[in-house]
This record gives structure tokens, C-alpha cells and sequence, in this order.
């Protein structure tokens, strides 16, 4: 009787130990708590850096609107020069949002609309010519936005009289205008949705999972800095995966002065979302904080100043580059190639060293072998 009593106590215990050893397994997420508070890390993106950024934007395109109609209604070359600094200035704003493609942006595609470059303008140039167009159709995305107005106020004509008389007709004139209200109207719309419904829902969804903000947001982040500033600005128009130079893909290439000025702003946006800076001299609580936070909790590496070392070095070779990145390409790729060598060393450590740290999985597909 004893030694069955004892039998089954050494099975009681021996089923115990498997049944918590399963437990573990199933739910790996326990092994990773780390008690990082990310609601906090949340609001203060939202409030310190989000909805200013945005609100920002949404003020410049406010001006850009503003400063069309005045050109339309008085077309002289004074206005027209008025047109393109507010263009510039509201593009400029442009790069310190792209990376939030979540919620209310991601739900209408304001990044498809906006910012498709190149722009096509074979196409523009039927729509002035027979007005017949629709900009709501995805087949329309690289007919407006930022690039389109490149090239209509630096690239339809020749010189500022031609541009002038080009832009004052009719179909060109309507056409300016629509491009102009639907980024303001639109992107009017995903502000209105920060702070009046997703704000709350954003910041309250602070889990651990592939659905939950914190995940989300990294990998928005991360997508952007691989695809739209790291391939888009630098990898694609150097040729990097066609295999020759593309200069005509560069970031507004008609106007011709900007295209590092918008890549460079790019980057620092990047750098100050994931160190916490703000337009308001505050600092957030940011993806650099989480890693510190972990990296002192586990004795592990400084994952953040290996990004932050590696962003220095690609700094460094911005000096090189022309304004006009279409130019550097036809004068001295090489440049180009090593800035986006230098960035793509940074990608590693964000998409393996930084994801694996805060516990986060990749959620888009990774088509160029990254």
C-alpha cells in the first residue's frame, strides 16, 4: 500500500513537472515579460510626437492651399515662386509622418496617394489635355501627390513664363487644385481620427502581441526606414536592385535642388522617433528608452548605441552627395551606392537585433532579400 501511495506520489509530481514544463512551452510570451511600461510609451508617442507632427503637416498643406488659390487668381512669377517654397515646405512636413502608416493613414492608403514617385507624367499630360481623369483609382496613385506637383511647378515647361501659362488653363488649373485639396482634406481626415477616436485605442492596446500598437508601430517604422528612405531615396535610383542606375527615380527630380534636402529630413525623422526627440524639445519615452530598459535589465548589448553608431557612420557619407541626387548619379553613383551600403547596415540590427530584443515578429514581407 505504501509503496503505492508512494508510486503514485512520484507520478502525481513527475505529471506536475511536465504539465508546468508544457505550460512554459506553450506560452513562451511569460518568458519574455519584461515590464516595460509601453501605455506610457505609447501616449507620449502620440501626444509629443504623432499628432504634433500631423498637425504640422495638415497646417503646411493649409498654406499650400492657401497659396494656390492666390497664384490662380493673380499668376504672376512672384506668386508662382510663393507656390513652390509653401510646395517644399509642406513636403518637408510630409517626411516627419510618412513612417505612421497606421490607423486611419493606413485604412485610406494616404501614403499611395501621396508620395508614388516617380510621378507619371506622360499621363498628367493627357489629364490636363483631355481632363478626363480619376485620382481616386489606385491606377492614379503616381498622378498626384508631392511628385506630381514637381513636376507640374518645375517640370511641364521650360521657364517660369511657360509654367505659368501651362498652369492657368482650365483642365491644368482644375487639376492643380484637386491634387491640392485632396492632400489636405484627406490627410485632414487622419488627424481628426488621432484625436478624436484612435488616439484612446492606440494608446490602450499596450500588449505584447502582432496586433498591439507597440508592434505595430516598430515594424511601420522599420518599414519605412527599409523601403521608403532606405530603397526608395537611395537604393532604387542607384540601381541597387535593377542592377544599373535609375537617375529619373529620384525624389523630386524636376524642381532638382531637393531631392537630399527631402532624404535628409527623412533620416531625421527616423532618428528622433527612435530616440524620442520632439518638435517641442521634449523628450518621449521611445524605442532607444525600451532598449536601454531591456539592455540593462538582461545585461545584454547596447543594441540602441550599435543603431545609433551605425546611423553616425551613414551620416557621414550624406556629406558627399549633391542636392540634386539625379545628378550625383550621373556624375558619381559611387556615392550613392556607399550611403546605401552604410544604411543597410543598419537594417540588421533594426530587423534582427532590435526585433529579437523587444520580443517583436516582422510583419511585412521581405521581397529584396534583406
Amino acid at each position: 500500500m505504501i509503496k503505492s501511495i508512494l508510486s503514485l506520489s512520484v507520478l502525481f509530481t513527475i505529471s506536475l513537472c511536465l504539465f508546468v514544463s508544457c505550460g512554459d512551452d506553450t506560452d513562451p510570451m511569460e518568458m519574455f515579460t519584461d515590464n516595460f511600461d509601453r501605455e506610457a510609451m505609447l501616449t507620449e508617442w502620440a501626444d509629443l510626437i504623432i499628432i504634433p507632427s500631423f498637425e504640422r503637416y495638415v497646417g503646411s498643406l493649409e498654406e499650400l492651399n492657401d497659396n494656390t488659390e492666390a497664384f490662380l487668381t493673380e499668376s504672376t512669377v512672384e506668386n508662382l515662386n510663393v507656390l513652390r517654397l509653401s510646395y517644399i515646405e509642406a513636403y518637408m512636413a510630409w517626411q516627419r509622418v510618412e513612417m505612421f502608416n497606421i490607423g486611419k493613414a493606413e485604412e485610406i492608403g494616404l501614403m499611395n496617394f501621396t508620395n508614388v514617385y516617380p510621378t507619371d507624367a506622360e499621363s498628367i499630360d493627357e489629364n490636363l489635355s483631355t481632363g478626363d481623369y480619376n485620382l481616386s483609382l489606385p491606377s492614379a496613385n503616381d498622378e498626384q501627390g508631392f511628385p506630381a506637383l514637381d513636376y507640374l511647378l518645375y517640370g511641364i515647361a521650360s521657364d517660369e513664363q511657360s509654367i505659368i501659362a501651362v498652369l492657368t488653363e482650365v483642365t491644368a488649373s482644375q487639376f492643380l487644385t484637386e491634387i491640392v485639396d485632396k492632400l489636405s482634406n484627406q490627410t485632414g481626415i487622419v488627424l481628426d481620427d488621432w484625436t478624436i477616436t484612435f488616439r484612446s485605442s492606440f494608446i490602450s492596446n499596450s500588449g505584447s502581441s502582432a496586433t498591439a500598437s507597440v508592434d505595430k508601430m516598430v515594424n511601420d517604422f522599420i518599414f519605412y526606414y527599409e523601403r521608403q528612405l532606405r530603397a526608395g531615396k537611395i537604393g532604387i535610383p542607384a540601381g541597387v536592385f535593377s542592377g544599373s542606375p535609375i537617375a529619373t527615380s529620384v525624389e523630386a527630380p524636376y524642381s532638382e535642388i531637393y531631392s537630399k534636402k527631402l532624404f535628409i529630413e527623412g533620416f531625421n525623422a527616423v532618428q528622433d522617433f527612435f530616440i524620442g526627440n520632439s518638435s517641442n524639445n521634449q523628450t518621449a519615452i521611445s524605442i532607444k528608452a525600451y532598449l536601454d530598459f531591456i539592455s540593462e535589465q538582461n545585461q545584454s548589448a547596447d543594441i540602441a548605441m550599435m543603431i545609433t553608431d551605425q546611423w553616425g557612420i551613414a551620416a557621414d557619407t550624406f556629406e558627399a552627395l549633391s542636392d540634386d541626387f539625379g545628378n550625383q548619379i550621373i556624375e558619381d553613383n559611387s556615392k550613392m551606392l556607399n550611403t546605401y551600403d552604410e544604411l543597410q547596415l543598419a537594417v540588421v540590427l533594426l530587423k534582427v537585433n532590435m526585433l529579437q530584443a523587444l520580443n517583436i515578429q516582422v510583419d511585412f514581407i521581405d521581397a529584396d532579400g534583406d
